[in-house]
């Protein structure tokens, strides 16, 4: 039950950091900024809970599911916000899926060796997830 308890912590810190960070259409001034800090906060956050995760269970796949809650977190703050009464844009949902694949794909393809996973698939996280985020900004 701890590491449901971990993901349930994560998930919740990574939707107060998208609510943080992500409401780009109110600060246009700190646009740059704010997609900077979202993308570190949001890829550390993505790599070191999926990591985590993964050497507790030992089974690929993990990163992409955790990824899956964090999603489903933040698209359930960002419905209550939006019954709050702001704009449905105030809250951009981050992509954090196909970084999780990536990640999961490094953690079988490296034979489970955690430092691997952890120096490859970082890289890869913290490589690919600002470049879908900005497609996504940039469709918001």
């Amino acid at each position: 039950t701890t590491h449901y308890l971990f993901i349930a912590v994560v998930a919740v810190n990574s939707t107060l950091l998208t609510i943080n960070a992500g409401d780009y259409i109110f600060y246009t001034d700190w646009a740059w900024t704010s997609f900077v800090v979202f993308s570190i906060s949001q890829s550390t956050m993505l790599v070191v809970g999926a990591i985590y995760y993964m050497l507790f269970t030992g089974v690929p796949g993990t990163a992409t599911y955790y990824a899956t809650i964090m999603t489903i977190y933040t698209w359930v703050a960002k419905g209550a916000w939006f019954a709050l009464g702001y704009p449905y844009d105030f809250i951009v949902t981050p992509v954090w899926i196909p970084s999780a694949m990536l990640l999961d794909l490094t953690y079988w393809a490296t034979r489970r060796n955690k430092h691997a996973a952890i120096i490859i698939g970082g890289t890869l996280v913290g490589l690919s997830l600002p470049i879908f985020n900005m497609i996504n900004l940039l469709l918001v």
